[in-house]
């Protein structure tokens, strides 16, 4: 079953590459601003996992500049997802508010809408 899975991220993988979405292009001010307010957000994922390529794709679609956190390979990184989210599930978006708590969205559609809500319809 491992070799099933590897088999099938490492496809995934190869179609995401393949069939990259185009960035949203704007001007260099307003990236730099979207960068600003996103800046507060990182994402914790699996690197093949299919809905946290999901994820991935519409970042990079948005024009988002996310930081990636990879909770497989990343001890530190996985241990921050268990302890502040309450559990190890993949992808969630930490959250963190202008008073610097943390809040945990899981869930891709969810983190998705969230995303495109707050920060690309805006």
């Amino acid at each position: 079953m491992a070799i099933i899975r590897w088999l099938l991220g490492r496809l995934i993988l190869l179609l995401n590459a393949i069939f990259r979405p185009r960035a949203m292009q704007r001007s260099a001010e307003a990236q730099q601003e979207l960068d600003q307010r996103t800046a507060h957000l990182a994402l914790y994922q699996y690197e093949a996992c299919p809905f946290c390529v999901k994820v991935r794709r519409s970042l990079r679609r948005n024009g988002l500049n996310i930081e990636i956190r990879d909770a497989k390979r990343n001890d530190q990184f996985k241990q921050e997802l268990q302890t502040g989210g309450g559990k190890l599930k993949v992808p969630c978006l930490r959250i963190e508010d202008s008073s610097g708590e943390p809040s945990w969205m899981y869930e891709s559609s969810d983190i998705i809408a969230y995303l495109e809500k707050s920060y690309v319809s805006s």
